[in-house]
């Protein structure tokens, strides 16, 4: 007998084909025939289009904390966000940031039941990050103010790829580091 439930076989494919084809205009016919079952069989285990969303959207969140946890601590705060930066432009994390960016740009965020599902979400997120900044030498009293800055502006960095400056984008990065490497001291 598996120990993974048919729900969690199905929430996997669907989340694998999300990461590879995006989430906005996902509907339920095509990503159910795309990854060989029904749509009904998608509504019994999700119970709607918002459920199954809600779903991926906390799976991806889940392999992002996965990738985060995975990481081995740098040596120094500076090194750290760097290489967290790193991270965030190779998979798993690079697709499963675009997909919690393309749900925030479709307004899920704002409105149950991802409002509830997102906030837990970011809360898994931030202790991750403050996890992985604690192993790279932030000290426990000042690392909730590394993390605000360091999530807020890695996002901004990372939408702002869509200008296609990698070099001024990776001395961005180092500066953000650089100032968390004197807010850790």
């Amino acid at each position: 007998m598996s120990s993974v439930s048919r729900r969690d076989e199905l929430l996997d494919l669907v989340t694998d084909h999300v990461l590879e084809h995006g989430l906005i205009g996902l509907t339920l016919r095509p990503v159910a025939a795309a990854i060989g079952t029904s749509d009904r069989m998608l509504l019994y285990h999700f119970g709607s289009r918002d459920g199954l969303v809600t779903a991926v959207v906390t799976r991806t969140e889940e392999r992002s904390i996965a990738g985060i946890d995975a990481l081995p601590p740098a040596d120094g705060v500076r090194a750290g966000v760097n290489r967290l930066w790193e991270a965030y432009q190779r998979q798993p994390l690079h697709g499963c940031l675009d997909i919690y960016v393309q749900a925030a740009a479709t307004g899920l965020i704002g409105q149950e039941p991802y409002r509830s599902a997102v906030r837990e979400a970011n809360e898994r997120w931030i202790r991750a990050l403050r996890g992985y900044l604690v192993r790279c030498g932030a000290p426990q009293e000042r690392v909730g103010r590394i993390v605000t800055l360091v999530d807020s502006s890695l996002f901004g960095f990372q939408l702002d790829l869509a200008t296609d400056r990698p070099e001024e984008l990776a001395r961005g990065v180092d500066d953000l580091a650089a100032a968390a490497q004197a807010l850790a001291q």
